[in-house]
């Protein structure tokens, strides 16, 4: 059974559960929380994670009320690559593109039934390789600009 690591901020607490309970019978989830609808910082959880991906060869998924505070805070992790998705075809790319290994939902954005088929896309996409090989190498280079 694949695993998969899950975070959301309170924003996201429902749609977090409602994903593990609609696939836990697919995959095992390692929850790093929240565990309720009690205001938290969306960085604490997204930080967890994202640090956990950065150092093991896993996937996740983060989940906050826009989805855009969890990817900029994921993304500043070394080999992580959140990709924020709002339909089927965003999750896919973001895989077969750039091997995106953090699906990062909005969930006052999208539908429940929108996030199970982001999350099943993403999750059944593989990275292509080919040409998109070389601008992956270029991710984790970073140059101090002037």
């Amino acid at each position: 059974m694949i695993k998969i690591l899950i975070a959301s901020d309170h924003a996201g607490f429902f749609l977090k559960n409602k994903l593990i309970n609609y696939f836990k019978k697919k995959f095992e989830f390692i929850d790093f929380g929240t565990h309720s609808e009690e205001s938290v910082d969306y960085p604490d959880f997204a930080h967890k994670l994202a640090n956990e991906i950065s150092t093991e060869n896993q996937s996740g998924v983060l989940i906050c009320g826009s989805g855009v505070g969890m990817s900029m805070v994921a993304n500043r992790y070394k080999n992580v690559r959140a990709a924020l998705c709002f339909n089927e075809n965003m999750a896919k790319l973001s895989r077969q593109h750039n091997d995106a290994n953090i699906l990062v939902l909005g969930s006052r954005l999208i539908s429940s039934e929108e996030a199970i088929k982001c999350f099943n896309m993403f999750f059944s996409s593989e990275f292509e390789g080919g040409r998109h090989q070389a601008r992956l190498e270029k991710f984790n280079h970073v140059e101090s600009i002037k």
